[in-house]
């Protein structure tokens, strides 16, 4: 989708939405599209400046925003409680020691603790289940 402004023959301008360029070219040369204030149909691109960027969020959407990001931290925190409360905590053997569960070298239960990315690519490309959960700093827990 593309908006245009466009402007009728008695200098209102006004915009409008087309699904391409092409498409607004035919529609205005098939005067299919009319002025809002005064009907008319011959109508023309009016110039018009890009909209590089969205502005700044207004205050009800940085409430809004504000809002849903403690939501997430909330989850979060809970999400880290439960691992905690019941997972065993491998620290940096964690890719060891989900190999050895994977491979039935010692037996099934959870854990956590942390691995570099070249070790989680290799457990990935291996087929051993494992996700990634995006800690809080403590201070936030």
């Amino acid at each position: 989708m593309i908006l245009f402004d466009l402007r009728c023959g008695k200098g209102h301008v006004f915009e409008a939405w087309f699904r391409d360029g092409c498409t607004a070219d035919r529609q205005i040369a098939g005067r299919k599209v009319s002025c809002p204030d005064c009907g008319a149909t011959k109508i023309e691109k009016a110039p018009m400046a890009p909209r590089i960027g969205k502005a700044s969020p207004s205050p009800a959407e940085r409430r809004e925003m504000a809002v849903k990001a403690a939501a997430v931290r909330k989850e979060l925190r809970e999400l880290r409680a439960k691992v905690e409360a019941n997972c065993d905590y491998v620290g940096p053997r964690f890719a060891e020691e989900a190999r050895k569960i994977h491979y039935g070298e010692t037996e099934e239960r959870g854990i956590y603790g942390e691995t570099s990315d070249d070790d989680a690519k290799e457990l990935a490309e291996e087929g051993v289940p494992f996700a990634r959960i995006p800690w809080l700093p403590q201070q936030e827990n």
